[in-house]
């Protein structure tokens, strides 16, 4: 955009994402930019002000970003992914690459010297000073100015000199004297030598990480890496760690940064040591609006209805009038008495679109302190004495803090069947309810008065840490349930694993169970209730692998290659509660033929989101953005039809209650019968080579 005239130029376009990374150059003549490419890495371009084609920095090989001219024009800073050392796995032979980028440089000219060129280690000869005196000038002949130093001014002289009266004026103006303007913009004018520009590429010396935000300033170069703020000094070749930075910005005139450190902002000297932020922190304590809600509202409104309409992923926004339903809701607006009510006015007006992953919350809403209730990890019952009495105790996984079920911790002597005599001290059967006796015990020691009869004689005391979430306890023990169903009704032949959410933790849930069963001969794949996420591809690319041949070593048994897979048949379980990546499984599952679906129909809700956009208040929009059609190209697949059963089963309320999982045993029946069909077969070793003939 030209400020003055509000020209507007089209630098460049993408049909692979919107660009978001680029940079001026000193002198303004040229733009960097990060162009996406479709379906390949990145290029880095050089868009010239003055006109004329743009320039084109790397060759596509790699993924390159995050580009900073230096601030004498004469280097392009650019971070890319060219080092390759691959992290092997420990669950099974396979790979990934991780910390691949480095800092990168690339000189703009042909005759710009490498900032780490070579130095020459020969020195040099000694000056001979000469007490000779020139024949050609008296002693006391000032040296004129092609051949010495300009003889010194007064102020008197300089008064005098029009030179510097002219210029004096032009500054208390405030313009640039024009001799001084033309000589600072041929200093910083940016040259780009298009031949072979992309093999003038060099690395500066910091080793493979994760980098970005680079800033040049001077010789030196700051850059956030882990997390950290460094800087690369040019001319000492030394890399140093500033501190724990979130984000930083520099002044326009590269004399001051701004950094957050945790929770606070801080403007300090550009470092180049530890940095400090003692009496620099900004004190925002003060810093205070005069707020309009009703105003800020129907930003927030319309800011929201915007984004749908550039963002949606059907440019048609599925046929809806858009203007209309903004005009429909809008009149709610003047109703809104609370973010809550802003809330639900958004909501039904995203909703006219009937996609999934349109969601809204968030802002400036009041959050009341929560207590956590300190919580045993067992069911409980009042026994007739008054005392209360532990039905059941949770299995845990006490190594993994999100299982840690207090009661089976080492050194709690707590038995199913065992009264809670008192807690505390304070009996229980004087309680109203126990769990008032445990509001705000979350972590902390608790001493709990136990026995087999409701009688103070005999107890014990034993000391337990409340936890304050029973939810994954009661997962656990829901999976290992199913685990201890699926191996008695199979004998053992069969594996089971429940897949919580297509993240994180569903992917280590998934691996925590499947590499310990690859020895089954066949496996369910429960995936009901799976909240989502990205990782289907990882957890069908296992199931579908298929044998190549087996192996043998010596002293070893007969196994199959590629590794990683269990061999038999596979059953996939599904409910209304697998949603996004949940179904997508499912449909993964169906198109690579694994085995049967078993269950009820998936959600659908598939049209995928990437991250919200700011609002006034602090709140979220989440768009969805990009969607599934068949390999076909005939229609869109999932959204708002989920993913059907090959053989459907509604787990009746009642019985599940009850415990009796009528998907799960159905599941079991498929499984067993594909069993019977194909069973697995690990073959002899055939004879060994007898090479003696």
């Amino acid at each position: 955009v030209e400020v003055n005239t509000k020209a507007v130029t089209t630098v460049a376009t993408s049909g692979s994402g919107e660009i978001h990374q680029f940079t001026w150059s000193p002198d303004s003549q040229w733009l960097a930019y990060v162009q996406p490419e479709v379906r390949r890495f990145p290029n880095l371009y050089l868009h010239p002000v003055a006109g004329g084609d743009p320039v084109r920095v790397t060759d596509g090989w790699f993924d390159a970003g995050s580009p900073e001219f230096s601030q004498d024009g004469k280097l392009l800073y650019f971070v890319s992914r060219r080092s390759f050392n691959p992290t092997y796995g420990s669950t099974e032979w396979n790979h990934t690459y991780s910390d691949m980028e480095r800092l990168y440089y690339v000189t703009l000219t042909k005759d710009a010297k490498a900032p780490l060129a070579p130095k020459s280690d020969e020195t040099k000869p000694a000056e001979v000073k000469s007490d000779a005196k020139s024949p050609d000038k008296p002693k006391d002949t000032p040296p004129d100015v092609k051949g010495g130093e300009k003889p010194v001014k007064t102020i008197g002289d300089l008064l005098s000199d029009p030179e510097f009266r002219r210029v004096v004026t032009a500054l208390s103006k405030g313009e640039q004297p024009a001799e001084a303007a033309r000589t600072n913009t041929a200093d910083k004018a940016v040259r780009v030598d298009r031949e072979g520009l992309s093999q003038r590429i060099g690395v500066l010396p910091p080793g493979a990480s994760d980098y970005g935000a680079l800033t040049s300033i001077g010789d030196k170069l700051y850059y956030l890496k882990k997390g950290k703020l460094f800087v690369f000094e040019l001319d000492k070749e030394k890399e140093t760690e500033i501190g724990d930075v979130g984000s930083y910005s520099v002044s326009a005139d590269r004399k001051k940064m701004l950094v957050r450190v945790g929770s606070e902002l801080a403007i300090v000297d550009p470092p180049t040591a530890k940095l400090e932020t003692k009496d620099k922190t900004l004190d925002l304590s003060e810093l205070k609006v005069a707020l309009d809600r009703g105003a800020e509202w129907a930003q927030i409104y319309r800011e929201c209805w915007r984004q749908m309409r550039d963002f949606f992923y059907a440019p048609n926004l599925h046929g809806v009038d858009w203007e209309g339903m903004r005009r429909r809701y809008e009149v709610l607006l003047p109703h809104v008495r609370h973010r809550a009510d802003l809330t639900y006015v958004i909501g039904e007006l995203i909703g006219e679109l009937s996609a999934g992953h349109a969601y809204v919350g968030g802002g400036d809403l009041p959050k009341p302190e929560r207590i956590p209730m300190g919580l045993l990890g067992a069911k409980l019952s009042r026994d007739a004495s008054g005392f209360y009495r532990l039905d059941r105790i949770l299995r845990g996984h006490n190594w993994e803090s999100k299982y840690r079920s207090p009661l089976t911790e080492i050194g709690v002597d707590a038995r199913a069947g065992d009264l809670i005599l008192a807690v505390n001290g304070v009996s229980t059967r004087e309680m109203v309810d126990i769990q008032s006796a445990l509001v705000g015990t979350a972590g902390k020691q608790v001493r709990l008065t136990l026995n087999t009869k409701p009688d103070p004689e005999g107890a014990r005391e034993v000391t337990v840490i409340p936890t304050d979430n029973e939810q994954d306890l009661y997962y656990l023990e829901w999976v290992l349930g199913n685990i201890e169903k699926v191996e008695a009704a199979t004998g053992g032949r069969a594996g089971y694993v429940h897949v919580p959410d297509m993240g994180v933790p569903g992917l280590n849930e998934f691996a925590k169970f499947y590499y310990a069963q690859l020895h089954k001969e066949a496996l369910i794949v429960d995936c009901r209730g799976n909240g989502g996420g990205n990782v289907s591809p990882q957890i069908i690319e296992r199931l579908r692998r298929e044998p190549a041949f087996w192996t043998i070593a010596r002293n070893g048994a007969v196994n199959v290659d590629p590794v990683g897979q269990v061999l038999g048949p596979k059953v996939l379980l599904i409910d209304p509660f697998s949603a996004s990546d949940g179904d997508i499984v499912a449909y993964r599952f169906r198109v690579h033929k694994l085995g049967p679906i078993v269950g009820q129909r998936s959600w659908g809700g598939v049209v995928g989101i990437r991250g919200t956009l700011p609002l006034l208040d602090g709140g979220y929009l989440n768009r969805p953005e990009f969607s599934r059609f068949d390999l076909g190209a005939r229609e869109w697949v999932m959204e708002g039809v989920g993913v059907e059963p090959d053989i459907a089963v509604d787990n009746d309320p009642t019985r599940e209650f009850e415990g009796v999982d009528d998907q799960l045993t159905r599941a079991l029946e498929e499984l067993r019968k594909a069993m019977d069909a194909n069973p697995v077969r690990i073959p002899e070793i055939p004879p060994y080579p007898d090479k003696s003939r």
